[in-house]
């Protein structure tokens, strides 16, 4: 099974896309030659039939806070929406559709309200650098480790040179001199 690259279909793509549909190509059709996914396709004809060529253009992102998750949602399962549709209807992809979908299920409305925190969390990266000076016994502790840490890297490189040279002896070649 091939695995296909991930391609971003730009305006005039998406355009030459509903031509083709238009002179009579089918979507598996398109699909095969071009690489756009099935349902990106349904969804692009969709918005062409109802916009026109100002459905092809890429819409921003939608932020969608707890009042549009919840009407989506509640519409897919009280009126049976299906995703596709739903994603046409209000905006924002199938793949976050789905996601509140899942979410609601596993963990009701009260789930859709949490927001998700954002960039990095905190207490990541470098820890910050102590500005007070450290006393004489909390540096040469700092310094002890330092020191045991290198000397246990040097033991484990030690250990692994003479297991080289163990195993070139076995198949009858030296260390090199070096």
């Amino acid at each position: 099974m091939s695995e296909r690259k991930r391609r971003k279909h730009d305006y005039s793509a998406r355009l030459k896309y509903i031509r083709l549909l238009e002179s009579g190509w089918t979507f598996n059709l398109i699909r095969v030659k071009y690489g756009i996914d099935d349902t990106q396709l349904k969804v692009l004809w969709e918005k062409y039939q109802q916009y026109g060529e100002a459905g092809l253009h890429k819409s921003g992102k939608i932020k969608a806070d707890f009042a549009l998750k919840k009407k989506i949602v509640l519409d897919i399962i009280e009126n049976h929406l299906t995703l596709h549709a739903a994603s046409i209807k209000y905006g924002p992809s199938i793949s976050a559709i789905n996601t509140w979908l899942r979410i609601y299920r596993s963990e009701g409305l009260s789930g859709l309200e949490r927001v998700k925190k954002r960039g990095r969390p905190p207490g990541m990266g470098r820890p910050k650098k102590n500005s007070k000076p450290l006393t004489e016994l909390e540096r040469l502790r700092k310094e002890n480790q330092e020191l045991k840490t290198e000397n246990a890297l040097l033991k484990k490189v030690r250990a692994l040179v003479e297991e080289r040279n163990a195993r070139l002896r076995g198949t009858g070649q030296g260390p090199s001199k070096n």
